[in-house]
């Protein structure tokens, strides 16, 4: 297993440089700079000039890129373009309200998706199997800024009962009532995105379950109902679920830039889209830096749950 794991680790090297050249090629491609968006409409050709010749901007873009990766190799993520600030500082301020929106969103997601999944392949081709599949269909094809906006709508402007953006109203202090009222929604707009498409997948593994021998002999040595499909046909039905939950946090941080957007919440999501606006580089390198970190990581812890799930597979 440790083998496995340092070949894992060896191979994320050569794909986190490559994602990182990808996206410097990409970020510099895009019209403008960011000495565009920080300068006075009135002042001096010469003068821009010289702010880009100091921010090093008019180097060519090779020089750029190996500059910032020396930089990334000693932990300086540089300064951003914007604020003046250390980027790991903005970065390590936004971190912690989206890795509890993704989280929750996630936990909440799942926590429709598998009962629902179960119940649907369980009563395969039944009332509930439909409205399950439809449910899960319409979490698929909502946009997820078109969901949050209706909830806006709904929740915040006619009901008044709960707020429409922000972690915490001002003024209260922030205490647990109130960010909790604050995650209500974009939690639930992100789970009911999670939950559309586990939904599908966890049915479809559990049906090439469910007719499986030994769970035949279980029954047949009078185990309980419950008993079958929770214990034994769910653990096995787990690898492809796993596999899609790994999956589903790239799709959690793409969500979540817009759900952060729609409701003004401070996490990395709402700072990708100000940094994309703004044309501050090196907030977004981090940005695109730390995703790639977190999605093959990700993917390597998924493979691991491997193993553990189902102990016949073992990694040489």
């Amino acid at each position: 297993m440790f083998n496995y794991i340092l070949r894992r680790i060896l191979i994320i090297i050569p794909v986190l440089i490559g994602v990182t050249i990808i996206s410097f090629i990409i970020i510099n491609m895009a019209p403008g700079s960011p000495v565009d968006m920080m300068v006075d409409p009135s002042i001096s050709a010469a003068d821009i000039a010289a702010r880009k010749e100091a921010l090093g901007l008019n180097d060519p873009l090779y020089i750029q890129y190996f500059n910032w990766a020396k930089n990334m190799l000693h932990g300086d993520m540089g300064y951003s373009m914007t604020s003046y600030r250390p980027v790991s500082e903005i970065i390590g301020e936004r971190m912690g309200p989206t890795f509890i929106l993704m989280g929750l969103s996630l936990l909440v997601g799942l926590i429709i998706a598998i009962p629902l999944g179960i119940i649907s392949a369980t009563k395969q081709n039944s009332k509930l199997d439909y409205i399950s599949t439809a449910l899960s269909l319409i979490g698929i094809s909502v946009p997820v800024f078109f969901l949050a906006l209706s909830f806006i709508y709904i929740f915040s402007l006619k009901l008044k009962l709960l707020p429409s953006g922000g972690m915490v109203t001002l003024g209260r202090g922030g205490d647990f009532i109130d960010r909790l009222k604050h995650l209500i929604l974009p939690v639930s707009v992100l789970g009911i995105f999670v939950a559309g498409k586990e939904v599908r997948y966890v049915r479809s593994s559990m049906l090439e379950i469910l007719d499986q021998d030994y769970l035949r002999t279980a029954r047949s040595k009078g185990l309980a109902e419950a008993l079958v499909i929770n214990k034994h046909a769910l653990r096995n039905a787990l690898i492809p679920i796993v596999t899609v939950i790994g999956i589903e946090v790239a799709s959690l941080m793409g969500g979540a830039v817009i759900t952060e957007s729609v409701f003004s919440w401070p996490g990395i999501g709402r700072l990708t889209i100000e940094s994309i606006m703004s044309r501050d580089y090196p907030t977004l390198m981090s940005l695109n830096f730390i995703a790639a970190v977190i999605v093959l990581g990700t993917n390597l812890v998924t493979d691991i749950l491997y193993s553990v799930i189902d102990p016949r597979i073992k990694y040489k």
